[in-house]
């Protein structure tokens, strides 16, 4: 979706949850104290862009940011960014909204779904989507 010199961020598959986005970095990386200096200084500033443009396209009221990085396949560094709805059911807030992932795939956000929230995230943030996607 979005691309920079040191971080990718995609919106997040086999979700139900419009605007669920995952942040990477480009290089591989196991634990939040591998990130090199310059690493480090971007994730902050990033994940603050992300959220206001997240509010900007999807009208969350707020973001959660998660670290797990345990689930077998996805044991690397990666940062789940989640809109949260303002009428988000009670049960599905806070560590809840993980039950908005996986499940059953005929719920899953649809590709143009994503598509148009990655070209509208980029508009919003005045990113160049990733041409490799």
């Amino acid at each position: 979706m979005l691309a920079g010199p040191r971080w990718r961020v995609a919106h997040a598959f086999g979700t139900s949850l419009p605007g669920w986005l995952v942040v990477l970095p480009r290089r591989h990386v196991i634990a939040l104290d591998e990130l090199t200096p310059g690493e480090s200084a971007d994730l902050g500033p990033l994940l603050t862009a992300l959220t206001s443009a997240l509010r900007e396209v999807t009208g969350c009221s707020k973001t959660y940011i998660a670290l797990f990085a345990e689930a077998e396949g996805f044991e690397h560094l990666h940062f789940h960014v989640i809109p949260r709805q303002p009428g988000l059911a009670a049960d599905l807030r806070g560590p809840g909204v993980f039950g908005l992932l996986g499940g059953d795939p005929a719920r899953h956000v649809p590709d143009p779904v994503r598509d148009e929230i990655a070209l509208s995230l980029a508009r919003v943030l005045r990113l160049a989507p990733d041409p490799a996607e």
